[in-house]
């Protein structure tokens, strides 16, 4: 019996990599695949596939909030159920295992070919028996909220109220929720703040940088120039510049280069003991 799937993940190299295997695996047809949250849901209600590979970061809505919001359209466990869903992350079995909701089971990355077959497997497996859990339930409301919290968790603890653990970026007409630790840096130019991850470029709707600043956490976003707040997670390379100065190269897609203000040049070599 051939079981429909979709493939999300904001990583084209690992959506690619999961096609193959499953096709390798066979008895799966991928019907789609999605880069994020958003599409997440569109792609499930449209074409109500058998299972999902759900990766659990991605901009707009990560894994767990796809399922909250697919979770919130059949109150009660009402209407078409939820599909199988496997995980696909790069966290470690155990965290996985308790985020574990309604999933029928979680690949870790990078992606190995005997568990693509075992999770195909297990879903077939439920799905045979009609799509339920071991308690024949879809999950509520409560225990994703009760995930929410340990992924807030896992991913560096409780932050302040003031600093959410996700902002929204505009992308064009859409508000994508993104989370901090996928921003590489944000600009400033003729009053526009432009926020850029590794897959997309949108705006934010703070009117400074100094207001933006306030929402992230400081632990890892640097102002190392008037211009530039960075993410020190996504640096690539520290470049030497003339006169003592320096450059640096961001892994965005483009490379960019931001300098460092000749006031910040301490910090930078405080921060990797240049």
């Amino acid at each position: 019996m051939s079981i429909s799937a979709l493939i999300i993940d904001d990583e084209q190299l690992a959506r690619e990599e999961l096609k193959y295997l499953l096709d390798v695996v066979g008895g799966v047809d991928v019907v789609a695949q999605g880069a994020n949250g958003i599409e997440a849901v569109e792609l499930i209600e449209e074409h109500h596939p058998d299972l999902v590979f759900l990766d659990v970061q991605m901009p707009g809505l990560d894994g767990f909030q796809v399922i909250q919001k697919l979770a919130a359209k059949r109150p009660n466990g009402s209407g078409e159920p939820l599909p199988q869903i496997v995980f696909a992350t790069a966290y470690d079995q155990y965290a996985v295992r308790a985020f574990a909701v309604n999933a029928v089971d979680y690949l870790l990355k990078p992606f190995d070919r005997d568990r693509v077959s075992e999770a195909v497997e297990r879903a077939r497996t439920r799905i045979a028996a009609g799509g339920v859990d071991s308690a024949g339930t879809q999950p509520t409301s409560s225990q994703i909220d009760e995930l929410l919290k340990l992924l807030n968790r896992t991913q560096g603890g409780e932050r302040a109220a003031s600093q959410p653990a996700k902002l929204i970026v505009q992308l064009q007409s859409r508000l994508m929720l993104v989370d901090q630790a996928e921003i590489c840096f944000a600009a400033i130019d003729e009053g526009v703040i432009r926020i850029v991850t590794r897959t997309f470029e949108g705006q934010s709707k703070c009117r400074t940088l100094e207001e933006l600043q306030e929402l992230l956490d400081s632990a890892s976003f640097w102002r190392a120039h008037r211009g530039f707040v960075v993410n020190i997670n996504h640096i690539r390379e520290v470049v030497p510049w003339f006169k003592s100065s320096y450059q640096l190269r961001m892994n965005d897609k483009q490379q960019t280069e931001i300098p460092v203000s000749r006031a910040q040049t301490k910090r930078l070599r405080e921060l990797f003991k240049l």
